[in-house]
């Protein structure tokens, strides 16, 4: 069973002196962990209801190594080319997957073959993993993306293997994706053509590609997704003509989630929203946690405590947004967007010598810092998540906007159950 923060909170009078005072003390603790903190159960259920309402996709790519594979997972998702080498799983011992944007909640999970056209790996093997693979979960929508450089017609094997796979499987549809255009491109040519290409060396070369496979493809279409260093533009040549071909050959509801993936803005609102809804219950309890620690009366005694506590909210954060991280990093990112917190929180600690009110004080500094510390984190994680840089004056900006509020709320909340607490006695 977890440690749950609202032991503590709820019955002061096990950890401290049988005293009115600290009852008081700790009531407005009471209140804010009652009003906030959720059980790993109810996260969970949370977690399952957000699961219930996305339209997961389920993206099967079949192709050579060196194929586009990746870069196809890249121009849907955004990320970064090291992000999603790392991304990947092993699955089966001939496939792997990648959920994106996480295991815990996927709009899209790539499933990728492993070894195919090497002589270690037999097609039969490779398939048999496949159809063990569709076998699992019949209610996601399903979609082959065979792919295929444009300048390779040894494809027996690539054809063995999505024949035997539709026969098996018809319902789901199959896009063949000719790639690596650039491989063709005359030496004159320092850029890609307007889309579509058509060059004749191209168009030759897809159109035999393109009949060898039309038995068992509905959709065709040509990709030259590439590295920025390689210096074409746009990088995701023919991403306009992928989501076409999504809208076409998918369901509505899973269409439309892909187009927001495709879309930088919505992807940052949509998928933050889930994000943050989840993040936020984790950032309550560590915020509990941390006004449970500050209540010490004795100045700077509760500082590597605190820091303790935040640097772990940091790394349960991270993994939230499938970030993870080891205690060091963590620090170094607490300590990167602590900014112009430091001061405050000498400052924090040296009014305890004030009787009365000193720890009082602290403990909604305390509260109020640690909740903008965890939206400050949950904005560069995402953004992280997104392939971007973080932008850290925008993050300072929020966590000081987060503190103030979080700060005046817990002042409101001392004061209403203080109040309350003095009518109870009268």
């Amino acid at each position: 069973m977890s440690w749950n923060p609202l032991i503590l909170i709820n019955n002061p009078i096990q950890y401290r002196e049988q005293d009115e005072s600290v009852k008081r003390f700790f009531s407005p603790l009471r209140k804010i962990g009652q009003r906030f903190w959720v059980s790993e159960a109810q996260i969970a259920a949370h977690l399952q209801a957000v699961r219930d309402q996305l339209p997961t996709t389920e993206v099967i790519l079949i192709g050579k190594p060196q194929a586009g594979k990746s870069s196809i997972v890249r121009g849907l998702t955004g990320q970064p080319a090291d992000i999603v080498g790392q991304g990947f799983r092993p699955h089966t011992r001939h496939t792997q997957q990648y959920p994106y944007p996480s295991e815990d909640l996927p709009l899209l999970i790539f499933t990728d073959t492993v070894g195919l056209g090497d002589v270690e790996h037999k097609a039969e093997d490779i398939i048999a993993a496949l159809q063990q693979t569709l076998m699992q979960d019949h209610s996601r929508s399903r979609l082959f993306i065979l792919t295929v450089k444009v300048t390779d017609f040894a494809t027996d094997s690539l054809r063995q293997v999505i024949t035997q796979l539709r026969q098996a499987s018809p319902h789901i549809p199959c896009l063949l994706a000719i790639t690596c255009l650039h491989e063709l491109y005359e030496s004159s040519m320092d850029n890609h053509p307007p889309y579509p290409p058509q060059q004749a060396s191209i168009t030759r070369a897809a159109e035999v590609i393109r009949v060898n496979f039309a038995p068992c493809c509905d959709r065709t279409l040509l990709l030259d997704f590439t590295l920025e260093e390689d210096g074409y533009e746009p990088v995701f040549y023919g991403l306009e003509a992928l989501r076409d071909r999504l809208d076409e050959l998918l369901p509505q509801a899973e269409a439309q989630a892909i187009h927001q993936l495709l879309s930088t803005e919505e992807q940052g609102r949509a998928i933050g929203d889930l994000y943050r809804q989840v993040a936020r219950h984790y950032i309550s309890a560590f915020a509990i946690m941390a006004g449970i620690a500050a209540a010490v009366p004795l100045p700077f005694a509760t500082m590597p405590v605190l820091t303790s506590l935040q640097v772990s909210m940091v790394v349960a954060l991270g993994r939230v947004y499938n970030q993870p991280l080891s205690l060091s990093q963590a620090l170094g990112v607490v300590s990167s967007l602590a900014g112009g917190f430091l001061a405050q929180a000498i400052g924090r600690e040296l009014i305890k010598f004030v009787p009365g009110i000193g720890s009082i004080v602290a403990t909604s500094w305390s509260v109020a810092y640690t909740w903008a510390l965890g939206e400050g984190a949950c904005v560069y994680f995402g953004d992280l998540m997104a392939g971007k840089v973080p932008d850290s004056k925008a993050i300072q900006q929020l966590m000081n906007t987060t503190f103030q509020q979080a700060k005046r709320q817990a002042k409101q909340e001392w004061q209403d159950a203080d109040t309350l607490e003095k009518e109870s006695e009268n």
